[in-house]
């Protein structure tokens, strides 16, 4: 997914703030989802919600730069997974992160449902 850093995005001189690089990648997460006519949950009480993070920022970007985050399934279980997700400024990789994001319903961790296994399929292709 195509993500440009506006102002919003940035700090004092330009560059872009550190956790904007999480929520692109939430972004394009949830682009998947709703490419394919579908919420990344089931109802209000029910969704995917991350358990854990692990981030490297490894450049920067600034006011108007063109990014490209990917994300890919590193693996699965029966009610959670790890993606890797990258943000990509032209060749130059900016940032990294995995996360584990696990299925809950009315609070507690369940078996992510099957109808999201067909959406599972297009996570390496952005």
């Amino acid at each position: 997914m195509r993500i440009r850093v506006y102002y919003e995005d940035t700090d004092a001189g330009g560059i872009t703030y550190h956790t904007r690089y999480i929520n692109f990648c939430e972004r394009a997460r949830s682009e998947i989802f709703f490419e394919q006519n579908m919420l990344p949950g089931e109802g209000s009480d029910s969704g995917f919600v991350v358990r854990n993070i692990h981030a490297d920022f490894l450049a920067t970007s600034t006011l108007g730069d063109m990014l490209d985050v990917t994300s890919k399934i590193l693996s699965q279980k029966s009610s959670s997974m790890v993606l890797l997700q990258e943000i990509f400024k032209n060749d130059t990789k900016v940032f990294s992160m995995e996360v584990v994001l696990v299925y809950i319903e009315d609070g507690r961790p369940r078996r992510i449902p099957r109808k999201f296994n067909t959406i599972f399929d297009y996570f390496g292709k952005y």
